[in-house]
């Protein structure tokens, strides 16, 4: 059976009873493991499809993905962006200095926009390359990340308290570059579409139900109706905002090392998949056997139910190789 149906047949409740699967978050790791660095796996697809590739064949993950940095869409928007050879590209202006900035902001084309094209070439490439076995899961920024990203995270708080109107108007705007961007990964050959979300988890559940959480429904409702299933990912501890999130229709949700993964799935339900939660700092320093073994535990834990084993974010680019595979031994 191929990876893709072992995902669909999880997706619809089948549950393995043989194999938890498998899917970390490996970005700076398999650049390096593919004997490259980060500036040329966020600015050059053809490498970020060769490096998912050698996870894939080295490491037996169960998916593979575009995630790379948070700022396609912002360079799409405007923003000058500098690779980091070792680093994360790194924003080198804020594109929303004041209002007028976000009345004037254009709604970019997702297929002229270099780094936006670059993703979605690497969305055909990863299918043609994986002859559609394999789950490929996209990556858009959501609709608070991406506004932070353009104005600036103290501004755009500031701007929810002070303006809320005009942070409105930025929102939609995020979130319609979100949609387009979506669309054009699931046209290219992705199955599911990640939602990079990860201020969220800094604000309160009024502020989140009152600005955003209508627009990751529709986002996610869109997503839907053109194909692809929804992975929202929200770094840190977002336990405050589950009960807002529930009725999402999310269908995988990733969880940080901070949450419980027995409230997740009380709160979130049996239909929700849950993925995580590993603490990257503990893959990276305790010994195969620990990972081995807490991994193990966690798999057994969750036998029967919806689960995808992961860290809780990011695998970090100094683990090493014997660990990742120790988590991935741990779930068979």
């Amino acid at each position: 059976m191929t990876k893709k149906l072992v995902f669909q047949n999880l997706c619809n409740g089948i549950v393995s009873s043989e194999r938890t699967f498998f899917r970390p978050i490996l970005m700076h790791f398999i650049a390096r493991y593919a004997d490259g660095n980060y500036a040329k796996f966020a600015s050059d697809y053809r490498f970020l499809v060769e490096a998912n590739l050698r996870a894939l064949g080295d490491f037996d993950v169960d998916m593979v993905g575009l995630i790379s940095d948070p700022y396609r869409e912002t360079s799409a928007f405007g923003a000058r962006i500098e690779y980091i050879p070792e680093g994360v590209p790194r924003c080198l202006d804020l594109v929303i200095k004041n209002v007028e900035d976000i009345r004037n902001l254009q709604r970019p084309d997702v297929y002229k926009c270099e780094r936006t094209l670059d993703r979605i070439l690497a969305a055909g490439l990863l299918s043609k390359q994986t002859n559609g076995d394999v789950p490929i899961i996209g990556w858009i920024e959501g609709p608070l990340a991406e506004a932070c990203d353009l104005a600036g995270i103290e501004q755009f708080m500031m701007m929810l308290m002070m303006d809320p109107d005009i942070a409105n108007l930025l929102l939609d705007k995020c979130m319609l570059t979100a949609k387009d961007f979506a669309k054009a990964q699931i046209e290219a050959g992705c199955d599911v579409i990640g939602m990079g979300d990860a201020i969220c988890s800094q604000i309160d559940p009024v502020t989140y139900d009152v600005f955003v959480k209508e627009r990751h429904r529709e986002i996610i409702s869109f997503i839907h109706a053109c194909g692809a299933k929804v992975k929202m990912h929200i770094c840190g501890d977002i336990t405050h905002l589950l009960p807002s999130m529930k009725d999402l229709g999310i269908d995988i949700l990733d969880i940080d090392w901070q949450i419980d993964p027995q409230y997740a799935f009380e709160i979130m339900g049996p239909d929700v998949i849950r993925c995580g939660n590993i603490d990257p700092r503990f893959v990276m320093d305790k010994s195969s056997e620990e990972i081995y073994s807490t991994c193990k535990l966690l798999c057994d834990n969750e036998k029967g139910r919806k689960f995808i084993l992961s860290a809780g974010c990011e695998i970090i680019v100094t683990t090493p190789h014997e660990n990742l595979m120790a988590m991935r031994k741990a779930s068979l």
